[in-house]
């Protein structure tokens, strides 16, 4: 529990910051205990980090600000193990060097500063330009969804007050960031991302035109055999022609047939008449 020097302290530091936010950096205390604060790191411009919404817990002691806060970055940015409380000299880690005068947008604006260098610490990873870029724009996914986790995801190996678990669903994030967690659902709907992998949508394939009855016969049956598509295909191409068409050749055969028998009844006559004649 707070002593009321330290919630006297916090509480008048929280009306500064609202009032006058640090550059890229907000903060508040939980609505349930003051010594437990939120806040988002915006990356700045020409870093790898640029645009990146970085959450993070400051967990205060009971006596602050004669000793300073625990340090944790819970969103995976390529700069610090995630949940995991970090050795900066303005973090419990060293309780002797810290001065009483730094307030909570000292201690941010000197996490940011840390940040952005390449200077290593207990917490601190190493990873290229180009591995943070993609983790400032997984950012927003990370913190709304808890990584794109369900709620009953095994727990992180973060330990202590102040840890996240891992598989929330993006939980505590929209228990202390509500509007900032609609305004991040808003967007990766615009951007179209999927919310359990975090990568874009891949585009819907156009519909496929309609397939007319008559082309439909040349589809291959699923149990046919290749004499039935030959078979389909005769009967497309029969759909399409008319009778004359289809039957010529029997016409043709049949008009031949017709003649000899025309030709063969007139040759008969003209014998019968000639032997009469006779």
């Amino acid at each position: 529990m707070a002593t009321p020097a330290a919630t006297k302290r916090l509480t008048k530091e929280y009306a500064a910051m609202a009032k006058s936010p640090p550059p890229y950096i907000v903060a508040h205390p939980s609505d349930k205990n003051i010594l437990e604060w939120h806040y988002i790191l915006t990356g700045p411009p020409e870093t790898p980090y640029e645009g990146g919404q970085y959450w993070g817990t400051l967990m205060f002691p009971p006596d602050y600000p004669f000793a300073p806060p625990a340090i944790r970055m819970h969103t995976p940015s390529g700069r610090f193990q995630p949940s995991t409380r970090l050795c900066l000299s303005i973090s419990d880690f060293h309780p002797k060097s810290f001065n009483p005068a730094w307030e909570v947008s000292t201690i941010l604006t000197g996490l940011l500063s840390f940040m952005t260098s390449e200077e290593m610490t207990t917490g601190s990873v190493r990873a290229t330009d180009h591995e943070r870029k993609l983790f400032a724009r997984r950012t927003r996914w990370w913190n709304t969804t808890g990584g794109g986790s369900i709620q009953t995801a095994p727990a992180t190996t973060a330990r202590g007050i102040g840890g996240i678990k891992a598989g929330d669903g993006g939980a505590k994030f929209r228990l202390e960031w509500p509007d900032v967690d609609t305004e991040n659902l808003a967007w990766l709907n615009e951007k179209k991302i999927d919310l359990a992998t975090g990568l874009p949508r891949p585009a819907q394939q156009p519909a496929q035109p309609h397939c007319p009855p008559e082309v439909a016969g040349l589809r291959r049956r699923p149990n046919g055999s290749a004499s039935t598509v030959v078979q389909d295909a005769q009967i497309v191409r029969e759909a399409g022609q008319g009778y004359l068409s289809r039957h010529k050749w029997k016409i043709i055969f049949g008009a031949i047939l017709a003649y000899i028998s025309v030709a063969r009844v007139l040759g008969d006559g003209a014998v019968a008449t000639a032997s009469q004649a006779v």
